[in-house]
């Protein structure tokens, strides 16, 4: 029986190319909604580069907390770049052609980008812990060396999930339809169009998932639950904002990110439910991109300063 499906699978004709379906409802505010989408990629790029700037140039933002914000800097840059330009041409013309490998490009990079992501923010929250919990600790902690080597070991893993994710998709066999009703290509969306058996592929995805997203998560609250508990022992009212303030913009960030990411991953999507997807997918994948900056720096008294120095350069 198995024989006889793969040979139907390899007498049919392979798809070579998708058509990414974007927002088939937007006709009458196509036009705003690309300047509007434009415009948030030019921020989007501009903040998290001058992010990298100050850090590169200032020496009072030479720390490991502002390190690790630069890292989270270039993953927004590598997602927003790899997702926008798709968007906009799905928004311009109604639609967009992507060849087979240049999907399973777009989603190694979304997928490499979200899971650096995901684990930059675990160590982030770690360092905001030691910071907070176990300050005499911090510095012989949280040397360059361990910065340097975590961030290494991120992008290494990111890499690695990546490739693991996306291989095996390349032996998946795709024999129509080749509309996919995403703007980008996504995970569930390309599966939908496969006419192999892929419950193995969900397991697989399943247990990375779990590995990549779920355990950071964990490492995440378990920090802050001890943040909060530290915070409350604190008797100066003072000394309790100071030591909130410092961990305010990071939780918005994951928020955010792991409030969308469950959302549209956890819990299926069918009929008009797609849309809601789709407009969640926009936050983790264009908002969120522009928002860091905005969050990280905003009310940030360091940056400030290092943009003021190097303003009065």
């Amino acid at each position: 029986m198995a024989f006889k499906i793969l040979l139907l699978q390899k007498s049919q004709p392979l798809v070579a190319s998708f058509i990414l379906l974007g927002f088939s409802n937007l006709q009458n505010v196509n036009i705003p909604f690309f300047l509007l989408v434009v415009l948030i990629y030019c921020a989007t790029i501009s903040g998290n580069f001058l992010i990298i700037a100050l850090y590169l140039l200032s020496k009072s933002l030479q720390s490991p907390m502002y390190f690790f914000i630069t890292q989270l800097s270039l993953c927004d840059i590598l997602l927003t770049t790899d997702i926008v330009p798709t968007l906009l041409l799905t928004v311009l013309y109604g639609g967009s052609s992507v060849t087979l490998i240049g999907c399973f490009l777009q989603f190694s990079f979304f997928v490499m980008s979200e899971t650096s992501e995901c684990l930059l923010l675990s160590v982030m929250s770690y360092d905001r812990y030691l910071a907070i919990c176990n300050p005499l600790r911090y510095n012989s902690i949280m040397n360059p060396m361990f910065c340097v080597l975590s961030v290494s070991i991120i992008w290494f893993i990111a890499f690695i999930i990546a490739l693991i994710d996306v291989i095996p998709m390349f032996y998946l066999y795709y024999c129509g339809p080749h509309n996919i009703d995403h703007f980008y290509c996504d995970l569930e969306p390309i599966l939908k169009l496969s006419c192999s058996d892929i419950s193995i592929f969900h397991i697989q995805v399943l247990i990375i998932g779990v590995f990549s997203g779920f355990c950071p998560f964990i490492i995440i609250v378990v920090s802050y639950m001890c943040i909060v508990i530290t915070i409350l022992k604190i008797s100066s009212t003072t000394g309790r904002h100071k030591a909130f303030s410092t961990c305010s913009s990071h939780l918005i960030v994951v928020s955010m990110l792991y409030g969308t990411l469950i959302i549209v991953y956890m819990f299926p999507t069918r009929g008009q439910a797609l849309t809601i997807s789709k407009v969640l997918s926009l936050i983790y994948t264009v908002l969120t991109p522009l928002l860091n900056p905005i969050i990280y720096t905003l009310k940030n008294k360091d940056f400030k300063e290092a943009l003021h120095k190097l303003k009065c350069v």
